[in-house]
């Protein structure tokens, strides 16, 4: 599985989703992750909720195998029932 970050510099969110990253591609050998600043790939959050399907505000926004989880918080309770965090 692919684990999609797009996020800030600066943003804590956006860090806390990244070691979780970290966390599960060590741990587990089917799942991969990248991380994209939005800031250097020129992407705003318009071209984000294009992506989900619905508005976003925040970063980080993570997809997943190209479906939208949402941001750290609903990444992190996604892992948890899910992926074994």
């Amino acid at each position: 599985m692919l684990l999609e970050i797009f996020g800030r510099p600066g943003c804590p969110y956006c860090v806390r989703a990244k070691q979780l990253a970290e966390q599960l591609s060590e741990q587990r050998d089917d799942f991969q992750f990248t991380y994209t600043d939005i800031q250097v790939a020129g992407l705003s959050k318009e071209d984000l909720a294009k992506r989900a399907g619905k508005p976003v505000t925040t970063v980080p926004q993570i997809f997943l195998d190209d479906q939208h989880i949402g941001g750290c918080t609903d990444f992190e309770a996604y892992a948890k029932a899910n992926l074994g965090q």
